[in-house]
């Protein structure tokens, strides 16, 4: 290493280490939420008493800040506790998954699997293989979360790694991939709907295929991946050290008994497949929309948490009944019951956060802000790909405060679609933008609602990981995937390359 590479790698680990004492200064995430939601209610009370407000830029109605302390506020804060909580949309994703995770960690099955893996695998290869299951896993909504972020950990664990590395690694793919991949998601087609209703402001024959960003998301799922691969190899690792917990992670051979497990196991898993594509590949199958018949949106996208969390579960059984690690139906029972015990602890948060997630949109504070940031935006005199540039930063900054990218796409299409429209750039070009900039800060807001899923997992590995740990570990991550992609961005926009079947850039 140069002196000039040491000062770097030095000025990098100081700066990191100061977010990481700052962010740890903070309360544990259960008190941050409460303190946060105590706050909202009193800034939605200052705003409302200033009539802060904004002009919706699709409807064209007033959103004025509501005020949280009002009567009918505190009654409705009292009433609706147990119903935020329980629509709380990551808690029942979390739970269904792990029941079928528990079964399969408590059979034996996952620990099987990962020493099969690491025995016929390249160590080398692991890295760029987490991350790049992580960016797939977005194929499969918001349960790559709560699958693929704490298998991470565990795969790192089995390859005697930092397993906050693996941790890292698989949320930066899961997180702040989550607009590449090499198949369209489920966000597509809903993106893609919001940009061709805003486009047909301007144009009310104009289109928005669901397939508007696909070539650029298979290329951005190869960057993803290898900027994933460098900085956890170059930076997170070398950072987090050696690490102190227990690293015997059985790397012996698999006995009979495991092999055949692990066989039978396999033979169930393709069972299970091979009915779930009986029921989605018939062009009526019964997995496809009833109506319109397609893949995206079906049953089989509403119903993906179920399906991954029966792939753990079914071969979880199959494994643990042939390798004899359970032998009835009381110890499937007792590993699902030990899955939800571990996690006691964000259930608790989950409460909390749900409460603070509950006040911020009855207070229209994240609407509010979400206006005033795409306003921002057009008052720069930005043009051309400094412009874009721009709004690309807007959506970045924006998703610190507005986690939902359908619900910031919905304020800001509007907005943005028409005006880049008239100066000769694509919906599909826009959309592009906002989806960089909505995947680069996932992975460092709080208010994302799986970050205290990650907070929890990290937990299992030390115990006095907080939130300013998670930041620290995850901004490089952020800092790079946004240069990447604004490079790759450029590049795209000066070759004027279709971003998908038919999208150009240019109108």
């Amino acid at each position: 290493m140069t002196q000039t590479d040491a000062k770097k790698s030095t000025w990098l680990t100081k700066s990191l280490a100061f977010i990481e004492r700052v962010g740890n200064k903070l309360p544990d995430p259960l008190t941050l939420f409460f303190l946060l939601s105590l706050a909202v209610i009193v800034i939605s009370a200052i705003a409302a008493g200033l009539n802060v407000s904004v002009v919706h830029p699709g409807n064209g109605k007033t959103i004025s800040a509501v005020s949280l302390l009002t009567p009918d506020s505190i009654r409705k804060i009292f009433t609706d506790a147990v119903k935020n909580f329980a629509e709380f949309p990551p808690l029942a994703t979390v739970l269904v998954a792990m029941l079928g995770v528990g079964v399969a960690e408590s059979t034996g099955l996952l620990s099987a699997a990962l020493r099969e893996m690491v025995l016929i695998s390249p160590a080398k290869l692991i890295c760029p293989f987490v991350v790049l299951a992580g960016v797939i896993a977005n194929l499969a909504a918001d349960a790559g979360y709560v699958v693929l972020v704490p298998l991470g950990a565990v795969i790192f664990l089995a390859f005697n790694r930092h397993p906050l590395a693996g941790l890292a690694a698989a949320f930066a793919g899961v997180s702040g991939g989550f607009s590449a991949n090499l198949l369209i998601n489920s966000l597509d087609p809903l993106l893609a709907g919001l940009s061709q209703s805003a486009a047909q402001l301007i144009n009310p024959q104009y289109e928005v295929n669901a397939t508007a960003n696909y070539y650029f998301m298979v290329v951005s799922t190869v960057l993803i991946t290898l900027i994933g691969w460098f900085i956890t190899e170059k930076i997170i690792e070398p950072r987090l050290g050696i690490y102190q917990g227990n690293l015997d992670s059985p790397m012996e051979q698999l006995t009979a008994k495991e092999r055949k497990g692990l066989r039978w196991a396999g033979y169930s898993l393709l069972a299970f497949a091979g009915l779930i594509l009986v029921m989605l590949l018939p062009p009526q199958g019964i997995l496809r929309h009833p109506e319109t018949f397609t893949i995206i949106p079906s049953p089989f996208i509403d119903g993906i948490v179920l399906i991954i969390a029966l792939i753990f579960f079914i071969p979880g059984v199959v494994y643990g009944k042939v390798a004899g690690t359970i032998t009835n139906d009381k110890d499937v029972a007792k590993a699902m019951g030990d899955s939800m015990a571990s996690m006691g602890y964000y259930i608790a948060l989950a409460f909390m956060a749900a409460q603070f997630i509950a006040y911020f949109s009855w207070s229209n504070l994240g609407v509010i802000m979400a206006v005033n940031g795409a306003n921002f935006i057009k008052a720069t005199g930005f043009t051309g790909l400094p412009l874009l540039l721009t709004f690309i930063v807007v959506s970045a900054f924006i998703n610190l405060f507005l986690g939902s990218a359908s619900a910031k796409w919905a304020i800001m299409a509007p907005v943005f679609v028409p005006m880049f429209m008239l100066i000769g750039y694509s919906p599909e070009l826009v959309q592009t933008a906002y989806r960089i900039g909505d995947s680069t800060t996932n992975i460092i807001t709080p208010l994302m609602p799986y970050f205290p899923v990650v907070v929890a997992f990290g937990q299992r590995y030390d115990k006095n990981l907080g939130i300013g740990t998670l930041i620290s570990l995850m901004l490089p991550y952020s800092v790079a995937f946004f240069l990447g992609w604004a490079i790759l961005f450029t590049i795209w926009f000066f070759l004027g390359l279709p971003l998908g079947p038919g999208a150009l850039m240019r109108i």
